[in-house]
């Protein structure tokens, strides 16, 4: 597998440091080189890389904001000065967060997590989406988690990852795999989509008031276009 990759920063010397370390790795291609975000944007939007080697702060657009703008298949890798950014990091799903000055030994630790992260979404979305025993396997934090199917009350999609209530669990499973290849491995009619951002498993539903699915607090919107899909379910299994 080869990754392409941007590399961003408005120090000239540490874009230099950048594409020589990209240069001697044999899985990553250099596919574009700017000295700063707002250089970089329409082209990412047009030709997402996998992979953004970024600095943080630039003038006029911060790295920082700029990973809230590049397309979903693209992964950043932060490269910076500055360390107290590297909790805020996490809120924009950066990979990495290396510290300057930093070696390529270090680099490469962060491009490896790279690779092995986007081997592990391929495998996911060809392999995982079988079931096994009424289960199936989601990727979580680089692991790969068995989920019972009977368990599952609903799935909320959130940008590049999904939420997976467990009935009795406090907290959802969190996994990077789009919602149509959630939906593809789902049975129906045990699971149904009521909304763009929502799988339900029918089993579970206990209450439907006004166009919303209700469990416990969660309240699940039934969208128009799937307000018709959703009503023929209901009307096979209502008594009037």
């Amino acid at each position: 597998m080869i990754l392409s990759c941007f590399i961003i920063d408005d120090e000239p010397l540490a874009l230099l440091l950048l594409e020589s370390y990209v240069s001697k790795t044999p899985f990553l291609k250099l596919t574009g080189k700017f000295s700063s975000a707002i250089a970089a944007l329409s082209t990412v939007q047009t030709n997402p890389p996998d992979i953004l080697f970024m600095d943080i702060q630039m003038a006029e657009l911060s790295g920082m904001d700029f990973a809230r703008m590049v397309p979903e298949k693209s992964r950043v890798i932060f490269t910076t000065a500055f360390q107290q950014y590297a909790l805020e990091s996490y809120k924009v799903s950066a990979l990495d967060y290396l510290l300057k000055p930093f070696s390529y030994a270090e680099f490469l630790v962060a491009a490896n997590k790279a690779i092995q992260w986007y081997q592990l979404s391929e495998n996911s979305n060809s392999e995982m989406a079988k079931t096994i025993n009424g289960c199936i396997f989601v990727k979580a934090d680089y692991r790969l988690i068995q989920v019972e199917l009977h368990r599952i009350l609903y799935i909320e999609a959130l940008k590049d990852y999904l939420k997976i209530y467990l009935e009795g669990d406090e907290q959802p499973i969190v996994s990077h795999i789009t919602m149509k290849a959630m939906e593809d491995m789902l049975p129906v009619p045990q699971f149904l989509r009521v909304h763009r951002s929502f799988i339900v498993q029918t089993d579970k539903i206990k209450v439907v008031e006004r166009n919303r699915i209700i469990f416990g607090k969660a309240h699940i919107p039934v969208s128009d276009s799937y307000k018709e899909t959703f009503q023929g379910f209901l009307n096979k299994l209502t008594l009037i």
